[in-house]
């Protein structure tokens, strides 16, 4: 499975490089996130729920930051398991870019996912990952709008 998207950001590029690397920032934003704890400056742990079909199940794992550029952008790796229904891994590239006061976020995601989950049929996988990235970006976007950051 791979993804490809870019989003607007209302804010500036390091703002945006410093939320990205913020714990309580990224678990506010990313779907069915229970916890997500810094291990270094470079590596998270997390437990996420999530629902792909029929199929509901926690994934405790890791994350990765690698080739690590500030702010311009990084790789982020990560792999997941989630007991009987199967594990997913996958990585992403983004690039951050200014564009006056704002910065445009760019991404390229592939993933893959085994077990039960693999036995759901890739149609229905790709549609909940994208479903799921679609609404990380929306969240993160609304969390860096400035009515976000004045209580408005």
């Amino acid at each position: 499975m791979e993804m490809k998207g870019e989003r607007r950001i209302p804010a500036p590029r390091q703002l945006v490089w410093e939320r990205l690397n913020d714990p309580e920032t990224l678990k506010g934003c990313i779907p069915g996130c229970e916890s997500i704890e810094k291990i270094s400056d470079t590596e998270f742990t997390a437990k996420v729920v999530a629902r792909v079909g029929p199929v509901k199940a926690s994934f405790s794992g890791k994350v990765t930051l690698s080739d690590l550029d500030p702010p311009s952008g990084y790789t982020i790796s990560g792999e997941g398991t989630g007991g009987v229904a199967g594990f997913a891994k996958g990585s992403a590239t983004v690039a951050l870019e200014e564009d006056g006061a704002e910065t445009v976020l760019r991404y390229g995601a592939q993933g893959q996912v085994g077990g039960k989950l693999a036995q759901i049929g890739s149609r229905l996988i790709d549609a909940t990952a994208r479903k799921m990235a679609d609404e990380f970006f929306t969240r993160f976007v609304g969390a860096m709008s400035p009515e976000s950051a004045t209580g408005s």
